[in-house]
């Protein structure tokens, strides 16, 4: 674990630690969303942001477009940073992620998280509508990036921050969109959500639903905002809330 992993790339090691947090962005986002986690955390939980291809350092790389090749992928360097009790924290397209490279970790019997932390994403066993976003033509992709109120107005109207970056999230969405799923056994690990009273992408029914998918603790919170207020203004909410139950747990 001495060599810079490109998937951990803002890693700081905390031998103090009790807990180590990974943690997968919304569609089209990367490591910067997370960047202010480790010094708003408890200083026992170490923050893994973990960096996606096709975004920051990895921009070169083809992001990907289905969930299990990408979970084969993270199969393939998550393990030697599994040494000590963790936990994942996903937000919307980054709960899919978790959920799923949990499900996969059991099934090579593998540790498994102490819990899962889960935002503005419902529950895996909902499909998502057709017709799928990342089909959408530019003009109407833009406009629903636009609805979904996560990207700036200067991104949007940018062309050359758009011709990067639309690729990217149209990439994502796909692997949103196209997931299929599939009926296994609960975990066994508390599953914590946490949604956004004004989130038109997923409602509170769709968040709840998530306590199908554990056999031990499950809880939900809302808070004021739309999809992305979690992680922008409303941060300070959900920081105190992980906290929350970080403390608890540790008792």
């Amino acid at each position: 674990m001495t060599e810079k992993n490109p998937w951990l790339p803002n890693l700081k090691p905390n031998s103090q630690a009790h807990l180590r947090l990974f943690c997968f962005p919304y569609a089209g986002g990367g490591t910067p969303i997370f960047r202010l986690w480790a010094n708003e955390l408890p200083s026992q939980i170490e923050v893994c942001p973990v960096q996606l291809p096709g975004r920051g350092t990895r921009l070169r790389e083809p992001p990907f477009t289905e969930i299990s090749p990408l979970v084969q992928a993270l199969m393939e360097v998550l393990p030697p940073y599994l040494d000590r009790p963790f936990a994942f924290f996903g937000y919307s397209m980054g709960g899919l992620i978790s959920f799923e490279l949990t499900r996969e970790l059991r099934r090579q019997n593998f540790p498994i998280p102490s819990q899962l932390f889960i935002a503005c994403r419902r529950a895996p066993q909902i499909p998502y509508p057709k017709p799928f976003t990342h089909q959408l033509s530019d003009a109407e992709f833009l406009e629903d990036l636009r609805q979904k109120g996560g990207t700036s107005e200067v991104v949007l109207q940018n062309s050359e921050l758009m011709q990067v970056f639309m690729p990217i999230l149209r990439a994502d969405l796909a692997l949103n969109d196209t997931y299929t799923y599939t009926t296994e056994l609960p975990l066994d690990c508390p599953i914590w959500t946490f949604g956004a009273l004004q989130d038109q992408e997923v409602r509170s029914e769709q968040l709840a639903a998530w306590s199908e998918q554990t056999t031990s603790s499950f809880s939900q919170e809302m808070f004021p905002g739309n999809h992305f207020f979690l992680i922008n203004e409303g941060r300070s909410l959900l920081l105190q809330a992980i906290s929350d139950k970080f403390n608890a747990f540790v008792k």
